[in-house]
Order: C-alpha cells, then sequence, then structure tokens
C-alpha cells in the first residue's frame, strides 16, 4: 500500500538547554571519577528516559537525604534547585554534596535573596509544588515569599508594604502568561520592582518562540517531554494558543498511535522537545513515522544557542 504523505515541521531551539546538559553531565562525571552509587536527590531533570540512563549507570535517585547512607559516596542536588535547609542537612551529616542546580536558577535565588536583604517582600510568580519553586522559596526564612499563579491570584494578595515589594519567577513559565501576570502586578503595585535582567530563561524563551512559529502551520503538534516538565507541558499550550489546537506530550514514540483519529487528515506535523527531553527521542518519533507514511522534515530556526555553563570545581578536572 502507498504511504501517505506526511511533512514535519521540526522546531528549533528543541530540546536539551545547557543547565539540563550540565546536569547530566555532573552526574556522569560523578560516577566516572567516585564510582557508583552516585545519589541524586530528585530527578536530576524531569526526564524519565534521561533518569532510566543514568539509573542503569549508577545513580540512585532519592526524594530526600535521609534515604541515603552514611557511606561517603557523593550526591548530587538536582537542576531545579534546593532550598537551604538542604545543603545544610547534608553538611550536618558530613555528606560530599555536589549542586546541580541550573545556574539561571541560582541567578534567581541571589535576586530574591538581595531583594529581600534590601527591605522588600517578594512575589513569586510560579506552579506551586514544583521543585523550583519550592527550592526558591526556601532561600529565605518562612513566610517572606508569597507565590502568585496566575492573574487572578494578584487580586486577592496582600503585602505588608506597598512600596517595598519585589518580584521574581520560575524560570521555565509561559511567557506569555507571565507578562499577564507581571502587568497585573505592576497595575495593583506601581512601585514593585523587577529583576535586572528576565527570569524566564533564554531555552524557555527560545522554544516557545520556535513553537509559535510553526504552530499554525501544523495540523497536529508533539511534544516530547515528561508529563512532570513545566517547560514541556508549556510548549503544548502555546501550541494550541498560537494556532494548533490538537498539540499533544508524549514521552516516548511508542506512545504515539499513528492509526488513531487524531491523525485523520493531518498532512503537517510539527515537533518538538522540551528541555530535558534529548534528541534522541525526536529522532526515534521521525523514524516512526517514516514506518506509515512517506515523510519530508523541514527544521525551522528561530535561534541559534551557544550557552556552556560550567562544572563544579570538584569535577572541572574529571
Amino acid at each position: 500500500m502507498e504511504k501517505k504523505s506526511l511533512k514535519i515541521l521540526l522546531a528549533a531551539p528543541r530540546g536539551f538547554c545547557a543547565g539540563v546538559d550540565r546536569a547530566i553531565k555532573i552526574v556522569e562525571l560523578a560516577l566516572e571519577k567516585y564510582g557508583a552509587p552516585v545519589y541524586v536527590r530528585h530527578e536530576i531533570v524531569h526526564n524519565k528516559f534521561v533518569v532510566d540512563n543514568l539509573r542503569d549507570q549508577g545513580a540512585v535517585f532519592v526524594e530526600e537525604l535521609h534515604e541515603i547512607p552514611d557511606d561517603g559516596q557523593p550526591v548530587i542536588f538536582s537542576a531545579h534547585g534546593v532550598a537551604k535547609s538542604v545543603p545544610e542537612a547534608a553538611q550536618a551529616r558530613e555528606m560530599f554534596y555536589i549542586d546541580a542546580t541550573c545556574p539561571l536558577v541560582s541567578k534567581v535565588h541571589r535576586e530574591a535573596e538581595r531583594h529581600y536583604k534590601n527591605g522588600d517582600q517578594i512575589i513569586l510568580i510560579g506552579h506551586a509544588g514544583h521543585p523550583e519553586v519550592i527550592g526558591t522559596i526556601g532561600q529565605l526564612p518562612e513566610g517572606a515569599v508569597i507565590l502568585v499563579e496566575t492573574e487572578s491570584d494578584v487580586d486577592t494578595i496582600t503585602v505588608q508594604d506597598q512600596t517595598r515589594l519585589a518580584f521574581c519567577t520560575q524560570t521555565t513559565l509561559s511567557v506569555d502568561d507571565t507578562a499577564g501576570i507581571v502587568q497585573a502586578l505592576q497595575a495593583k503595585f506601581p512601585d514593585i520592582k523587577g529583576p535586572h535582567k528576565e527570569d524566564i530563561c533564554y531555552a524557555t524563551t527560545n522554544r516557545q518562540m520556535a513553537v509559535k512559529e510553526i504552530a499554525a502551520s501544523s495540523d497536529y503538534m508533539l511534544v516530547l517531554g515528561a508529563p512532570n516538565s513545566s517547560n514541556s507541558n508549556r510548549l503544548v499550550e502555546v501550541a494550541r494558543n498560537y494556532g494548533c489546537p490538537r498539540a499533544k506530550l508524549v514521552q516516548r514514540a511508542a506512545e504515539i498511535d499513528w492509526l488513531d483519529t487524531d491523525m485523520d487528515g493531518v498532512g503537517t506535523l510539527g515537533i518538538t522537545a522540551g528541555a530535558s527531553a534529548p534528541e534522541i527521542l525526536v529522532e526515534e518519533v521521525i523514524e516512526s513515522a517514516r514506518m506509515h507514511y512517506d515523510v519530508t522534515v523541514e527544521e525551522v530556526t528561530l535561534a541559534q544557542e551557544d550557552v556552556i555553563f560550567k562544572l563544579p570545581k570538584a569535577l572541572s578536572a574529571a
């Protein structure tokens, strides 16, 4: 039977960002230098394929430090960042820990601390329960940070002093949604201070811009990413908001039913990947599509990324 034609629009940039690449390298180099096991508090990045691969190499993933024995092996903090209480607890147990927090998340931590030391109350725009948000709130004393998730939340918050406020944001949010929340904050609190430089990271912004570029031309959009990945979920939302209501988050090619009615009438398929999804998963989806369709691929590039973050000193010589 002759295969139907399918044009794939491949968004670029997509996939790994510099912070994710650095975090994964930290685990791999720690295993190489210190041997297994290497403990990782929380998923190093939100991607099952990546986590399973590192687990196969000898990484042991835990949620809390009390799960780790006193065996002298390294413990690595995830790219999302941790509350100050975590390294303090590690130090109290004389653990050897390596911090894989993305430098752009660390930037938000330092901003929040700086504003707090200057006497400002902090408003954090982010998603409750996300590890990055927990880590950012945990940089300051309890009650010092007000979390805002939506524009409607702005209407209900009360502050100590409207003239002593500053806001910061989770790095993986929707650029458009965050802009609306910031506008609402500035309308309610005209004196509120913002970050010197945008908190939403370059990779999040670039991936959303690339999706915006191809969404309206796509009959269907697949986003490679994990269900608990904030930036991947935002890409699905962006696709739907910018002309492709049939957008879906998938982790692997095996989740795609090419014969499903969802694919009816699809002549152009948009594909992207969240910042913690490796390129091999994109290639896997394209190869799976070739089994069912006569596929042509067009890459649509919105930006070139050349950011590289330094490794921690404990591993830089590895």
